[in-house]
Order: structure tokens, then C-alpha cells, then sequence
């Protein structure tokens, strides 16, 4: 179990050309540095719920950092070394209104919780929904089932030493907001679209359907 409360760097990354890419969350605090290998629809479906959580969480008069119009990002590579310490199947995403965090977690097996993106395959560019099909809750919602929920979880854990692998951190509103940002920026850096058939170009180019089979590139 990997807890961060708080990190002091908290990113969406990757390892890899356009197309072969291998996507990471990575938590660093001091000197423990812990990376997480995941899929590219579970960076997107994250970096998309935190940004909707966020706005729904200001809506209701929670101070949180608004989307900037010129933003000053983490734009650093990844840190090194660069160990997968295991590969998140479930993502899980809540807000503490006690402390006034956001909570974000990655574990290796998945679990029947709130706000669960389910797991995504390995097409670096597939934009397949991961999210769960469930009714979305209101803020009322987040502060009385899902930090009780998670909550929950987390203290099951706590006492399971044969539990699964868990990446945990809170974050303060300002940086989720910023990871959100990074994120989707990471993700839309891939492959660029074919012109025609709007599948993703690789550099040699790709076999076009809509030119009847032809090369393009």
C-alpha cells in the first residue's frame, strides 16, 4: 500500500513513441517515488471525472481553482527511476469534505465502489467510455456515500495485509485541478487522426478503409 497524504508531485505520464506508448500515474513524497502503469482511457476518464467533480464541487460554493485560461503547468518528464510497482484494473475517485480534499485511488483488483472507471484495453488511442454506467451523485451524494464508502474501503484495507495493491493520495482542489489539465493534455498528444477515415495516423501511415484498403500516409 502507497500513500501519499499529501505528494508532493502527483502526474499522468508516459514512457514511449506515439502509438506504443505506456501511461503512468506517479506519486513522488521525498525521495519514494512509486509508478503506476495503466491504460490511456482510464488517464482521459480520470482527468474528465476530476474536472467535472471539481466544477460541480464550485457550483455548490466549494473554493476550488478554476480552469485557467493560460495555465502554468507540470510539464517535467517523468521521475527516475521509472519501476512499475503494479498495474491499476480500478480507479476511484471522491471528495473529503472534512479536510477538503480530493481522493484518488489505484489499486490492482477492482472493487465494487462509486465513481469505479472501469479498465480500459491496451489501444494507446482507443476512446472507448470507461466510466461505469451509474447515476452520478450530487455533492450531497459525494460527502455522504462516497467519502463514506471510500472510507470504508480504506479501513478494510488497513487491515488486510494480503489486500490488493493501492496507490493512495489526497490532493488539495488546486492540484487535482492542475493533474486534470497535464492529463488531458498527455492524452490528446498521441497519434494524429487520418484525414479520411479519422483512425489514428501512425508516422508510416495506416491502411485507410476509406480508400478502399489503400496505404495512406
Amino acid at each position: 500500500m502507497f500513500i501519499f497524504d499529501p505528494p508532493d508531485r502527483f502526474v499522468a505520464g508516459t514512457v514511449g513513441q506515439p502509438g506504443q506508448r505506456t501511461f503512468f500515474l506517479q506519486a513522488r513524497k521525498a525521495g519514494q517515488v512509486v509508478s503506476v502503469v495503466l491504460e490511456k482511457v482510464q488517464v482521459a476518464a480520470l482527468a474528465e471525472r476530476l474536472d467535472a467533480l471539481l466544477d460541480e464541487l464550485e457550483s455548490h460554493g466549494v473554493a476550488v481553482a478554476p480552469v485557467p485560461e493560460i495555465p502554468t503547468l507540470d510539464s517535467e518528464p517523468l521521475d527516475e527511476p521509472i519501476n512499475e510497482a503494479f498495474r491499476a484494473t480500478t480507479l476511484t475517485l471522491g471528495w473529503d469534505p472534512d479536510v477538503e480534499r480530493v481522493l484518488v485511488e489505484a489499486r490492482a483488483d477492482p472493487v465494487e465502489v462509486e465513481f469505479e472507471l472501469e479498465e480500459g484495453n491496451d489501444d494507446d488511442d482507443d476512446d472507448s467510455d470507461p466510466i461505469a454506467e451509474d447515476d452520478e451523485p450530487g455533492i450531497a451524494g459525494l460527502e455522504a456515500s462516497i467519502a463514506a464508502t471510500i472510507q470504508a474501503a480504506f479501513e478494510a484495507d488497513d487491515d488486510d495485509v494480503d489486500g490488493p495493491d493501492i496507490l493512495r493520495v489526497r490532493l488539495t482542489a488546486d492540484t487535482a485541478r492542475s493533474f486534470a489539465t497535464r492529463a488531458a493534455r498527455i492524452v490528446a498528444s498521441g497519434r494524429p487522426p487520418c484525414p479520411l477515415c479519422g483512425q489514428p495516423l501512425d508516422p508510416q501511415g495506416h491502411i485507410c478503409p476509406r480508400r478502399n484498403g489503400h496505404y495512406v500516409n
